[in-house]
C-alpha cells in the first residue's frame, strides 16, 4: 500500500482536551502500578444484564455510571466502577479471564524466564527470553509480545530490560474456536470461550508472578510495562487494561479489536467487526452477537482505556491507514482520558497519532522520545514529562459526537483517614511448605474492610508482594518451599481504600523438606501407541517412618520423547529430566501410604517403543 507522506496537521494538547466537561487539571504525578492483578476482586458486582435485554445506544456508555443506574462521586468508587466494566467486557467483548491458577512456578535468569502452571489436575508451561540493558539492576522490564513493532532500541536506551512473549505459546491463530490451543487452553480447554486477547493476557500475569517470586536481583516486580504493535498491540492493550501490576501499557497501531472504538468502525471504513471476529479468535465467542450491530454493547473501548487509568498510558496510532480505524481509536482516547482526569491522574496518558511514516508498525522518531520519558516516569520513577494528546488532523475524532454524558467532578473521600498499623505481627506452625501468621487487630473510623498478606523472598532484598488477603486478623501461607528463607508484612485498608502503614516485619524459614530415600516413584504405563504413551498412575509411595509434607519425583525421558501433558503434579523438564512435584491435595502421605492421583503423556518418533527409566523419589 503506498501512503501519503504529506505531514498532517497535530492539534495541541490544550486543544485537544478543551472538551465538554472537563475537570479539574491533571496531575503531574506518576501512579504507581497496583500490587494485585485486580485490585477490585473483593468488590460484589451484581446486575450483569442478559445480551437479550441490552437496549441499543449509539453513544459510548457512560463510564462513570454504575450497574445500578447510578453515577459515581468520589474517587474511592472509582475500585468497584473498574470492576463492573472488567466484568462486562468479559462477559460480551473477551471471555473471562482466570485468576492466579493454584500453582504458579518458574525461573527468572538474565537470559530468560520460565514458567510452569497446575491448576486443577492440569498442567502448562512456557518460556520467554530476556535481554537486559547496561548497568547491574535490577531493571524495570517491557514485555514485548510477537517480537516486531517496538523500538526495542529504544527501551534499552532508557534502561529497561525487554521481555520477549511469544503469545502462540499461550494462545495459538489458526485454531477454530471449538478447538484452541496454547498453554491457556491446555489448563481451561479448548472450547474455552475465552479469546486469544485475553489468553495472552493471562500468560503476561504468569509472568508476572514468576518475577513476584523471584529474589528481585535481575527483574523489578513493580516496574513492568507492556507493548506490541498490530495484532499484539491488541494483546497489548488488552493485557495492560485487565492486569494492574502493569506499569505502562503501550499499544501501537491495533486496530480493530483494539483501541478503537467498537460503534466508531463501521462508519470509518476500518477492517469489519466481523472481519476482526472471523479472523482470528482474538475476541471472546460472545462478540459474534454484535459484529453486526456494536450499538448493543454495554461497554466500549473507551473504558478499557479507562481500566487502566490511572497508571501510564501511551497509545501509539497511524492516521495514514483507514483500515486501522486510527479516528475511532482517537475517540477511545478522548473518552478514556475524561477517567483519567476525573481520578486527577490526566497527564498519565499519551495518544499520539501525529507521524509522517505511513508504514504500518514502523519504529518511528516521533515516538521515540515520549517513549522513553514514559519508561523514566512509571518504571524508573524518575522522570515526571506529562502526557500529550497529539491527534493527526488526518483522524481526527470529535468526542462529542459519541457521548451524551458529563465528566463528573470526583470527590476525595469523605474518609480519608486511614485504618491504624496493624501490630505484633507474628508466624507460627511453620512447615516446609507453609506457615501461619497472626496480628493485633487495627482501628479504623468507619470499620477496617480487610487485611493485605505482603511476602518477599529471602532475609533481604526481593521486593514485598501481595499474596493473599484476609478479613480476621489471621492468614496461613500455603505453597512454599522447603527451607527457604521469607519476610512477611501486613497492613489493613477500610472501605473506602484508604491503607494503612505496614506492620512489623516477620521472618520465618520453612522446614526442610522430606530426606532422600523416603518414598518412591512406581510408573504404570496405562497405554501405549506407535507415537506415544500414558502413564497412569505414577504411584508415589511413602517408605519412611514419618509422615511426609512433600515429595518431589524425577525420571529421564527416551531421546526424541516429549512431555505433552501432566496432571496432579507441578512439572518442570530440563532436557530429557523430567522432575514432578506434590501439589497442595497429594503431598502429605503417612508412612507406607501411596498417592495415585499423578500422570503424564509423551510423544515419541513413531515406531520407537522405549519408555522413560532412571524413576527416583526424595
Amino acid at each position: 500500500m503506498i501512503i501519503s507522506s504529506v505531514r498532517s496537521m497535530a492539534l495541541a494538547v490544550a486543544v485537544a482536551l478543551s472538551v465538554a466537561g472537563a475537570v479539574a487539571a491533571p496531575s503531574t504525578v506518576a501512579a504507581a502500578a497496583g500490587g494485585v492483578e485486580d485490585e477490585g476482586a473483593d468488590c460484589a458486582v451484581t446486575g450483569l444484564p442478559d445480551e437479550g435485554s441490552l437496549p441499543t445506544n449509539s453513544k459510548l456508555p457512560d463510564p462513570f455510571k454504575k450497574l445500578d443506574g447510578t453515577r459515581i462521586s468520589a474517587k474511592s468508587e472509582w475500585r468497584c466502577r473498574r470492576e463492573e466494566i472488567k466484568k462486562l467486557a468479559e462477559r460480551f467483548v473477551y471471555g473471562e479471564k482466570p485468576g492466579k491458577p493454584a500453582s504458579v512456578t518458574g525461573t527468572v535468569s538474565r537470559t530468560g524466564i520460565t514458567v510452569n502452571v497446575n491448576h486443577n489436575g492440569r498442567s502448562a508451561g512456557f518460556s520467554a527470553s530476556v535481554s537486559l540493558p547496561s548497568g547491574s539492576g535490577p531493571f524495570p522490564a517491557v514485555v514485548v509480545l510477537g517480537g516486531f513493532g517496538a523500538d526495542t532500541a529504544a527501551i534499552s536506551a532508557a534502561g529497561a530490560a525487554v521481555i520477549n512473549y511469544d503469545p502462540y505459546a499461550v494462545g495459538r491463530e489458526g485454531t477454530p474456536r471449538n478447538n484452541k490451543q496454547g498453554a491457556f487452553y491446555s489448563i481451561y480447554g479448548s472450547s474455552s470461550s475465552t479469546g486469544l486477547l485475553l489468553a495472552w493476557a493471562w500468560g503476561v500475569s504468569r509472568i508476572i508472578d514468576v518475577i513476584e517470586q523471584s529474589d528481585g536481583s535481575i527483574l523489578k516486580a513493580d516496574a513492568t510495562g507492556v507493548t506490541g504493535c498490530s495484532r499484539f498491540g491488541k494483546g497489548a492493550f488488552v493485557i495492560g487494561a485487565f492486569d494492574q501490576r502493569i506499569a505502562l501499557t503501550m499499544p501501537i497501531e491495533s486496530g480493530s479489536a483494539g483501541v478503537p472504538i467498537f460503534r466508531g468502525i463501521p462508519g470509518e471504513g476500518a477492517q469489519s467487526l466481523s472481519s476482526a471476529y472471523g479472523e482470528q479468535p482474538w475476541l471472546g465467542d460472545a462478540f459474534g452477537s454484535f459484529t453486526g450491530n456494536p450499538n448493543r454493547l454495554p461497554v466500549d473501548t473507551h473504558e478499557m482505556v479507562a481500566m487502566v487509568a490511572p497508571r501510564g498510558l501511551f497509545i501509539m496510532d497511524n492516521p495514514h491507514i483507514v483500515n486501522l480505524g486510527p479516528k475511532s481509536a482517537s475517540v477511545a482516547a478522548l473518552g478514556g482520558a475524561e477517567v483519567y482526569k476525573a481520578l486527577g491522574a490526566g497527564d498519565n496518558l499519551t495518544y499520539w497519532s501525529d507521524i509522517q511514516d505511513g508504514n504500518h508498525c514502523a519504529n518511528r522518531p516521533e515516538w521515540r522520545t515520549p517513549l522513553q520519558q514514559n519508561i523514566q516516569k512509571f518504571m524508573l520513577k524518575t522522570g515526571s514529562a506529562p502526557g500529550a494528546i497529539r491527534i493527526s488532523a488526518k483522524a481526527l475524532g470529535n468526542l462529542s459526537e459519541w457521548r451524551n454524558w458529563q465528566t463528573p467532578t470526583l470527590n476525595n473521600s469523605s474518609d480519608t483517614s486511614p485504618p491504624t498499623t496493624p501490630a505484633g505481627l507474628a508466624a507460627s506452625g511453620t512447615t516446609s511448605t507453609g506457615t501461619n501468621l497472626s496480628w493485633t487487630a487495627s482501628m479504623d473510623d468507619n470499620g477496617v474492610a480487610g487485611y493485605d498478606i505482603l511476602r518477599a523472598p529471602g532475609a533481604s532484598g526481593g521486593t514485598f508482594t501481595q499474596v493473599g488477603t484476609s478479613t480476621t486478623t489471621s492468614f496461613s501461607d500455603t505453597g512454599l518451599t522447603p527451607s527457604t528463607t521469607y519476610r512477611y508484612q501486613v497492613r489493613a485498608r477500610d472501605a473506602a481504600g484508604n491503607t494503612s502503614p505496614v506492620s512489623n516485619t516477620a521472618e520465618v524459614t520453612t522446614q526442610t523438606g522430606p530426606s532422600t530415600g523416603t518414598c518412591t516413584a512406581v510408573p504404570t504405563v496405562q497405554t501405549q501407541w506407535s507415537t506415544g504413551y500414558v502413564i497412569q498412575p505414577l504411584t508415589i509411595t511413602n517408605t519412611g517412618t514419618s509422615t511426609i509434607t512433600g515429595w518431589t519425583a524425577t525420571f529421564t525421558l527416551p531421546p526424541g520423547h516429549t512431555l505433552t501433558g501432566s496432571w496432579n503434579g507441578a512439572v518442570t523438564v530440563s532436557g530429557q529430566t523430567v522432575t514432578i512435584r506434590n501439589v497442595s491435595h497429594n503431598g502429605t502421605l503417612a508412612p507406607g501410604a501411596s498417592t495415585t492421583s499423578v500422570g503424564l503423556q509423551a510423544t515419541r518418533p513413531n515406531g520407537n517403543t522405549a519408555l522413560p527409566s532412571g524413576y527416583t523419589c526424595a
